[in-house]
């Protein structure tokens, strides 16, 4: 039995991580439950494992009576005096559990026991290393569905992905590997339960500062995230040091830092919008593309902030199904409500307010912009959003020039801006 003991034990220190010394008192203390059991609480018994061999030896105490009434805690003054001369009728005499009688006991009555306790150590010890980890990504593997729910196996413990911590727009297959953040951990019966999200806003912010290393090192701090799993995210963020550039810091070269992160959540867009202490500017960086007339504070009390945009911004400025005002709101606190302008801006100054928008990008002069705009080409969206040779035909330029207009829109939009006009940025990937 001993070395069917060490195997046990050795098997859980190694495979699962149990401490060593607690296996062993968890041990000693299934096998006293079992000696209680043969030989009565009055036994007071005690065991020793030698944690090195495994051997046991366990130790119960008998009173001495004159006349024995119950043979398991009880001995006659004869039985006592052999064993200690002076033996009194009334003293408790130790006595150790013979090894055939204590293989007996612990084969039939302590293996529910041990294994019980075992459990209850490793749930104990499962429960404190994921609760400590609460907020943490990790990476585990799809191993099977209940109802709508999805079990991931994270090696130490299964984790439950509940249905609406998930992407709406993904989907799994038994043995996928995925990444999750630990929402919770609870401690249930049985098991913790480790509960993961993929749709919480602190994934999106987890995944940024494994990502970004300026992040990371404190250079560039996240200061807000709203979002609409599977949809659309807007991430708020400053710089601590003048020279680095948080928008360019998160999106990285050619936009690789983003594309990981876009493409960890299935295609999700998002709006890395530059932070402003003066909320106006914030919202303004926070809305954009949309181009504002106004912005002005209602009510400081009831955080309520009024936009007015033109009849061409206006939608834009609301965004599909309201998506873009209402991440806005939930990224700055603040309730925003969009008007559109009265004002109606006539077809030329429109004509000459997209021609000065494009002649501003480096590499487009003003009269690339008007053969631009005249052919339908009214800002970098619409050029970015079109065919290269869309482009020379419908401005009857060479495919070249076409080329290098898509390259400086590409440019422009992957450029942060001048630090002197202190506009925000936002892009959108």
């Amino acid at each position: 039995m001993n070395e069917e003991l060490l195997a046990v034990v050795n098997y859980m220190e190694r495979e699962r991580g149990l401490d060593r010394d607690l296996l062993f008192q968890t041990l000693e203390a299934a096998i006293l439950v079992a000696i209680r059991k043969n030989y009565g609480e009055a036994a007071e018994p005690r065991v020793l494992i030698d944690r090195k061999t495994c051997e046991i030896q366990a130790f119960t105490f008998k009173r001495v009576v004159e006349k024995v009434t119950d043979r398991r805690e009880e001995m006659t003054l004869a039985e006592a005096r052999r064993r200690r001369p002076k033996a009194q009728v009334g003293d408790l005499i130790e006595m150790e559990v013979p090894p055939n009688k204590l293989g007996r006991i612990a084969a039939q009555t302590a293996k529910q026991s041990i294994m019980q306790k075992l459990r209850q150590a490793e749930r104990q010890i499962v429960f404190t290393e994921y609760q400590s980890r609460v907020g943490e990504v990790v990476t585990g593997t799809v191993r099977r569905f209940e109802t709508r729910d999805i079990v991931v196996d994270l090696g130490r413990t299964e984790a439950v992905l509940p249905f609406n911590e998930r992407i709406p727009t993904e989907a799994y297959q038994v043995g996928d590997a995925t990444r999750a953040l630990i929402l919770d951990v609870r401690d249930e019966p049985g098991m913790p339960a480790v509960i993961l999200s993929r749709a919480h806003p602190d994934f999106v912010k987890r995944l940024f500062e494994l990502e970004v290393s300026e992040i990371h090192d404190a250079t560039v701090e996240i200061k807000g995230v709203a979002r609409e799993a599977g949809y659309r995210t807007k991430i708020a963020v400053m710089t601590h040091d003048e020279r680095v550039d948080p928008v360019g810091a998160c999106v990285g070269m050619r936009g690789n830092r983003v594309k990981n992160i876009v493409r960890e959540l299935c295609n999700e867009k998002i709006d890395i919008v530059r932070w402003h202490d003066d909320i106006t500017q914030f919202i303004s960086n926070a809305l954009a593309p949309a181009k504002l007339m106004r912005i002005q504070v209602e009510s400081e009390d009831e955080r309520l902030i009024r936009v007015v945009a033109d009849a061409d911004n206006y939608s834009i400025a609301i965004g599909k199904r309201g998506e873009n005002v209402r991440l806005s709101s939930k990224l700055s606190g603040w309730r925003i409500e969009v008007e559109r302008s009265d004002e109606e801006t006539s077809f030329e100054e429109k004509v000459s307010s997209a021609i000065d928008e494009l002649a501003r990008i480096d590499g487009i002069d003003e009269e690339t912009a008007k053969k631009l705009v005249y052919a339908g080409f009214l800002g970098v969206a619409g050029i970015l959003a079109a065919d290269v040779s869309d482009i020379e035909q419908a401005a009857d330029i060479s495919a070249e020039e076409a080329q290098m207009i898509v390259a400086a829109a590409v440019r422009a939009c992957q450029a942060p801006p001048e630090p002197e006009e202190d506009d925000g940025n936002n892009e959108s990937s």
